[in-house]
This record gives C-alpha cells, structure tokens and sequence, in this order.
C-alpha cells in the first residue's frame, strides 16, 4: 500500500550498509615524475580507499615520505606536496581499514631503515595469521610502530638471515597465510607480491619504458599508460636497472581471485584477471533476470554499483531501465545539521526519488548485495514514498551469510541479515514486495564457467558458501582465547 508522500523521508546513507574496499597500491620505477604519476594512480584507485592516502619516493640518495589522511585530491593535488617527493621511483597507498586503527601512524606505506637500505611497502588484502605473527614478534622483541598487519612484513624481512634481499623478503612471504597484493620499494628495486592464491588482484604496466605496478588498470588508464599482463598468482615480479624478474617461490595453485573484485570492488572500466568488470557486472544482470523474473513496469537501479546489474536485468527481461533514484555527486559529508527535521531535509542532496518515474508504477530495484539489511530498507520506503505501487528487490549476487577475512569489513555473522533470516524473512525486514538473489552457480556462469566446482572452486566465494580457502590462524585462536583479537587495538 503506497504511503502519504508527507511523510518525512529518514536518512538514507547509501554507503552506510555496504561492504568496505580493501586497499589499492601503486609504483613506479625509473620516471622523473615518479610522485605526480603515483599520485594520479592513487585518484584512479580512491575507490578502493578513502581514509587516507600515502606515497614514498626515492631520489637515489634518500627516501620521501608524505602520508595524509582524507582523499588523495585533497592532499597530493598541490604542486608543493609532490616538490617534497622528489626521484624517479615512487609508490603509494590508498587505505581503507580493516585491520588498525583510522590513526596517521597506520598510513601506508609504511618505511623502515633496514641494514641493506631504506624499504617501504604497501598492502592490499589481510593477513589471516598476522595477529598471531604480530604478538610473536613482540614478544620475541619487535618494536611495532603502527597497528597495522602491514607491519608483520617489516620485521620478517628484517629478522630473515638471507643475503640476498628478494630472498629475504621472500623469506618473509613464506610465513604469511590470507590475502595479500604488496608492492614494495627499496634504494635499488620495485617489487610487487601477490598470495598464492591471488586473491587480490595486482596488474604489471609500462610507461614510457618505466615499470608500473597498481591494483586494477584503471590506474593505467589515467595516465596513458600500457597493461602488460597481471602478476601472476603466487608470483614475485622484479624491476630494476637490468629489466624485470620474475620468481615463483610457492607450489604451483589454482588461482582463486576473489569474487567481489568483480560484483562490487573493482571499478567498472577495469579489466581483471582478463574480465571486463562491466560486462561481467551486466552479465550478471542479465543472469539474475532469468533466475528471478518480476512483472513489473521499469528497472531501477541502486546508485551507483546497482547500475551495471540493472541494465543486464533490463535488457534480458525487456523491461525498461530508468534512473529511479537520483544521486547528486558534488555534495560531500552532509547531516552536520543540528536539529533532525534540517538532517532529514539534508539527505535529499545526496539521493532522491525521481517521482515522475516510480509514481504508480512496479518497479525492479537491483543493488549489487545485501549486508545488514538496513539501507536496503530504507531506499524501499523511499520508493514507497515516491508512489511505487509494487517494489520488487533483485540482488546480483548469493545472500552474504558469512564474514570475510582477506580485506573485506564484513560484519561479524550474527549481523549479517542473510545468516540470521531465511528468504522471507529478509523480505519482511526490507519490507519488498518479493526479493530474490543470483545463485552461486549464476555468479560462475557470468564469469563464462559453467558452475561451481565444489571440489576445487575456481574463485574466494567464501562470503556466500562458508568454505574459505585459506587456514584463519588468527580467528581459530580467538575462539580459544577470546581476548587475542583485540591486541591491535590493546597495541595501539
């Protein structure tokens, strides 16, 4: 039953219910505007990250370091903050946090001085055993200087009794479980890691003859520059003087990249692990409208990571796609107001129904996944409010029933709407006329595989299926020692 459009809207924050970006990286090796490009690749990168941003470089002699929190435009944009970078390598972080604290200490890159050199180095992904390596290392002595899991690199590449540098940095990877894309910075070397699984995803470019290292290659793409290939699964590449070198250090695995680089993560221009992100988004789309179909008037997409999906639903039911929810994208932190009547006036610069077309109408609304269940509430009140006379909700991806460890800020399970309701249940929260969600299988049929291997799954599906494809050191000791995951925080 459509409701009195007098009603004030609530506050609706479309980013309030989602899963959190991991990280991006990005290097370069041998350019004399090593920090400016740097700079450039971490803005391509910004939605991966947007608590704070990093970058090192190296002038031959010594090593520069600026780490700001906030958006990378908002902090490397200025002609006098790259001055202080000066060299013809460099390389940066953007961060979002999922293990420490939102703390200037825990930017990356993080640097330290080891006996061979200067050695900065940036994360994306997370440690499952970095808890345990950590207070390991402290007890067997180890300063720590951030509450970073990041920083469990340092010390074992410092504490590894190889001559050889790549050796002991290699050294340091071997006692690491989980996910991890690292990039890597010393006096001689450009140096890119991905886990043996490649989970996270990391690409290899070239610009103007000089080496390139970033997470996704839309941060290729920005600054003109050419995709080589992606490193390689359990793979450590090498740029230096004499060109690249490649080492493979792990027994050969089946790769696993993970499933939400491509449902939600990566951005839509990138090309990953040889997927068009944007095709595979509309694929699944398209899947997700022979799964579940709904007779209804027009598909509306959920700004902004709903659109691709909505648009492959559109074109495989043939019903209409419109812009039902209006997203303005010039207005920045809002609800500062003090009173509550001014907040929920607010959150209209951000989002709107656009009335003329949800009024009376059926309407398809398709988001990328469902979280908490929260913000999906919300946005079917909203379409409620505008008018609509069905809402009908259509998720591209499997129900979200377990947590992630390997970079994703997943809440803990029991806050997770899909492990705690059945399918009605989480229609009568969000409170749809139906709800429906693309199977596993439709996931791997848009990523062109027939299905799921249960055997040896070709992608980190864990969130959906709960088999996680590394050992989770670090949450096995929490359930026997309950206070251990809080020593990050106890650290800090």
């Amino acid at each position: 039953m459509t409701q009195s459009t007098e009603t004030a809207t609530p506050p609706i924050d479309f980013d309030g219910d989602r899963l959190r970006e991991e990280c991006g990286v990005f290097g370069l090796f041998g350019h004399p505007d090593a920090a400016a490009i740097t700079a450039l690749g971490l803005h391509a990168l910004q939605h991966r990250g947007q608590e704070a941003a990093g970058i090192v470089s190296f002038d031959s002699k010594r090593f520069h370091s600026e780490r700001r929190m906030g958006l990378v435009g908002d902090n490397f944009s200025r002609r006098e903050v790259i001055d202080r970078l000066p060299g013809m390598s460099a390389m940066g972080h953007v961060r979002y946090s999922t293990t420490g604290e939102t703390i200037l200490r825990n930017v990356q890159p993080l640097f330290a001085e080891l006996d061979g050199g200067g050695f900065a180095v940036g994360h994306n992904g997370n440690l499952t055993n970095g808890l345990t390596l950590r207070r390991q290392l402290i007890l067997d002595g180890a300063i720590m200087q951030s509450t970073s899991d990041t920083e469990v690199i340092l010390h074992l590449v410092a504490r590894a009794r190889k001559n050889r540098f790549i050796d002991r940095f290699i050294d340091g990877l071997r006692q690491l479980e989980g996910a991890y894309s690292f990039v890597a910075l010393t006096n001689k070397k450009l140096i890119g890691a991905r886990d043996p699984l490649g989970i996270r995803p990391l690409v290899i470019g070239k610009l103007d003859g000089a080496p390139i290292l970033a997470s996704e290659t839309c941060a290729l793409d920005i600054i003109g520059a050419k995709y080589i290939r992606d490193v390689e699964n359990g793979e450590v590449v090498v740029f230096d003087d004499d060109g690249m070198h490649s080492h493979k250090p792990f027994p050969r695995m089946a790769p696993r990249p993970c499933i939400f680089e491509y449902i939600y993560f990566a951005r839509p221009d990138s090309i990953v692990g040889g997927h068009s992100v944007y095709a595979v988004r509309k694929t699944m789309g398209g899947e997700l409208a022979r799964e579940a179909p709904a007779k209804a008037d027009v598909i509306i997409p959920v700004p902004d990571s709903g659109v691709p999906a909505a648009l492959g639903y559109s074109q495989a039911s043939g019903i209409p796609y419109e812009l039902g929810i209006i997203r303005n994208h010039y207005v920045g932190r809002t609800f500062i107001e003090p009173t509550q009547q001014i907040r929920q006036l607010g959150v209209r610069l951000k989002h709107s129904a656009n009335r003329a077309v949800v009024n009376g109408k059926r309407i398809v609304l398709v988001d990328d996944s469902i979280v908490r269940g929260t913000t999906s509430t919300k946005i079917v009140q909203m379409m409620r409010d505008a008018g609509a006379k069905e809402v009908h909700f259509r998720i591209s991806s499997p129900p979200i029933t377990h947590p992630d460890y390997y970079g994703i800020d997943t809440p803990e399970r029991e806050k997770l709407l899909a492990a705690t309701h059945d399918l009605e249940g989480m229609r009568q929260f969000i409170g749809a006329d139906s709800l429906a969600f693309l199977s596993v299988d439709g996931i791997y049929r848009a990523m062109g595989v027939e299905k799921r291997d249960p055997a040896r799954p070709q992608f980190t599906d864990h969130c959906f299926t709960g088999e996680y494809p590394t050992a989770l050191t670090d949450q096995a000791a929490a359930e026997h020692a309950p206070r251990q995951l809080s020593l990050l925080a106890e650290a800090g």
